[in-house]
């Protein structure tokens, strides 16, 4: 039949196609209008008239294009009625429902209707009131194939995590929907409750043992070098495993938004290292000057001196620790609670672990405070850095090796400058007697017998302080447990600071204090023999390899 006349013209991609009925047109050419009229057979070519002149039109079964108007639910025309479904928009033909593939969300317009459905290439494809082709689908077979992609998804496995009380899901063929909104979960607060004291114990265990221990065993034995070194590898990667990865996680959050600086968590980071150098640094500046004022008024008693030079670098440096540890552990407490009880019983067996490793790091160097130096190391001369009793037999003339001894060498020189000094019109000052150089070179001075002065109270009040801080952790995060929202910007923004600060002042502890000192710069192993050596490397090893284990889970 002669086709007189084409309309409802539309385009797929740059091609404009029209209809006759049920036969749908190829308009050849660049020109597009809304309907041709005067169509005519000329030279075996259909022509139509277009507004700017006239126009071939092709059968679109003769293209390459495969059209069809059968559907398993007869032709559809036009689809209205149109509604969102979250973040679907939904039409109905008739009592049939259809699923319109166009972008929507909650605060742009659904269009009422859409028109001059048709098929192409085997999908049905109508125009929206812009112009625009869109394709529509039966809901029923949306449904199912969601249902398949959900079982699918969970076939492949989805892992979720918690950090800092936000749910991280990983794993599974599809990207997981990200809500910012608080997700209401039913805890059980009595077990939550019940487990807060479990983890109490817990830590007191890991860090009163040590401090006990001290009386019973030598703290030259082995077995305090392995948990010395074992606690420095707890201490480093809980710095960069733990905390540090968990601030940049928080950083990274999409409820956050784009961060202007990507950098954030790192240089928070690196303000905490340096708060933590400049804290230690002021403080044992301060040391000193109080060192050599006491030093130039009681000339007469040097053990005083000895025992103040000594004993406080010690407490600026356990007083840096202790804040460190104290500052996440409080976070520890409060994230546990928080997690959603899928995964509350594993992450609490993981941070019990983590407590009882972290306590021990702490306690060997609590213990290690205001410790005699022993005698029997004359032959090694050494010191210990943070929490270290030290061992300095001076038979001959060396370098100090430790802060505290260059403290205490500082002040022992101003106090024999004073001496010389007012002593400066004898000609000949007495010589001490054989008897006299060889007590003082056999026997251990004083200081050396006494000790630093740092009483077994505060060393129990600095134990007791990590072993009470993660328990009121839990339990502000049982108060807040119904309103906390880990999503919430301000929430991320103080738990991503706070992880970061914390983990650069456990940086500067483990990596300063412990590591390099302990092991290059005069330290315990700097001059220990092989078997010392090997069984603190080993010890060193397995805290960093067990933390950094423990990482996976928490």
């Amino acid at each position: 039949a002669t086709v007189t006349a084409v309309s409802s013209c539309h385009l797929h991609g740059t091609a404009q196609y029209c209809e006759a009925g049920t036969a749908e047109y190829l308009i050849s050419g660049t020109v597009t209008a809304s309907s041709y009229t005067g169509c005519h057979l000329h030279d075996g070519q259909t022509l139509c008239l277009a507004p700017t002149g006239e126009v071939q039109i092709i059968l679109a079964a003769e293209t390459s294009h495969s059209i069809t108007h059968a559907s398993p639910t007869g032709a559809v025309t036009a689809v209205s009625s149109c509604h969102l479904h979250e973040s679907s928009v939904y039409c109905m033909a008739g009592t049939t429902e259809y699923v319109v593939h166009v972008p929507a969300t909650g605060t742009v317009d659904v269009p009422p209707a859409f028109t001059g459905c048709h098929v192409h290439d085997a999908e049905t494809v109508c125009l929206a009131p812009n112009g625009d082709e869109v394709e529509i689908s039966l809901a029923a077979e949306e449904e199912e194939h969601d249902e398949h992609d959900e079982e699918t998804a969970g076939s492949d496995g989805v892992s979720c995590h918690f950090h800092a009380g936000v749910e991280h899901c990983t794993g599974g063929n599809g990207e997981q929907v990200k809500t910012c909104n608080k997700v209401d979960r039913d805890y059980n607060i009595g077990l939550r409750v019940g487990l807060l004291f479990v983890i109490m114990a817990t830590s007191s265990i890991g860090v009163f043992t040590p401090i006990f221990a001290w009386k019973f065993v030598s703290p030259n034995s082995y077995v305090f070098t392995v948990l010395r070194q074992f606690g420095t590898g707890i201490i480093i990667a809980t710095a960069f495993v733990h905390l540090f990865t968990h601030a940049t996680l928080m950083f990274a959050n999409e409820c956050l938004g784009e961060l202007a600086f990507e950098g954030t968590a790192a240089a928070i980071l690196m303000a905490g290292l340096f708060l933590s150098f400049l804290v230690e640094y002021l403080g044992i500046r301060l040391v000193q000057w109080h060192g050599a004022k006491s030093a130039a008024a009681n000339l007469e008693s040097p053990g005083a001196v000895s025992k103040a030079s000594h004993a406080s670098p010690e407490m600026v440096n356990i007083a840096v620790l202790e804040a460190g540890v104290i500052f996440h552990s409080l976070l520890i407490g409060l994230t546990l609670v928080v997690a959603g009880d899928s995964t509350f019983i594993t992450l609490f067996v993981v941070i019990l672990f983590h407590q009882m490793f972290e306590g021990i790091a702490l306690g060997t160097r609590i213990a290690a405070l205001g410790q005699p130096r022993s005698a029997d190391s004359a032959a090694h001369p050494h010191g210990h850095g943070l929490g270290h009793h030290g061992h300095f037999h001076e038979p001959k003339q060396s370098m100090p090796t430790t802060l505290a001894e260059e403290l205490g060498a500082a002040s022992d020189h101003q106090r024999v400058h004073a001496h010389a000094h007012d002593h400066s019109h004898a000609a000949h000052p007495r010589r001490p007697s054989a008897a006299e150089e060889s007590d003082s070179t056999s026997q251990p001075s004083d200081a050396c017998v006494k000790g630093h002065g740092v009483s077994m109270r505060r060393k129990l009040l600095l134990a007791a302080a990590f072993a009470l801080v993660t328990p009121v952790g839990m339990a502000i995060g049982i108060g807040v447990l119904k309103n906390f929202n880990g999503n919430d910007p301000s929430t991320i923004v103080a738990i991503g600071t706070l992880d970061a600060l914390s983990a650069g002042i456990l940086v500067w502890v483990g990596v300063v204090e412990m590591w390099a000192h302990d092991w290059m710069l005069g330290g315990e192993m700097t001059t220990a023999g092989p078997l010392r050596t090997v069984l603190g490397m080993i010890g060193l090893v397995t805290g960093l390899t067990l933390m950094s284990l423990l990482g996976k889970w928490a």
